[in-house]
């Protein structure tokens, strides 16, 4: 299922670059396109390191 959703994602992608106006129109796609991954992940490290702080302290 996420591997489905992943190539949906990418012909989105890959159709939004080819009719990008700029170059500076598809800089903000690929950061677009990344940056919910990226913050994510940064909040599932966050939690980890919160509960492993948590866990050591007792």
């Amino acid at each position: 299922m996420k591997f489905l959703i992943f190539l949906v994602q990418q012909s989105e992608i890959e159709k939004k670059m080819e009719e990008a106006p700029d170059s500076a129109y598809e800089i903000g796609v690929v950061i677009g396109s990344y940056l919910p991954f990226v913050v994510l992940v940064g909040i599932a490290y966050a939690i980890y390191r919160y509960n492993k702080k948590k866990r050591g302290s007792e």
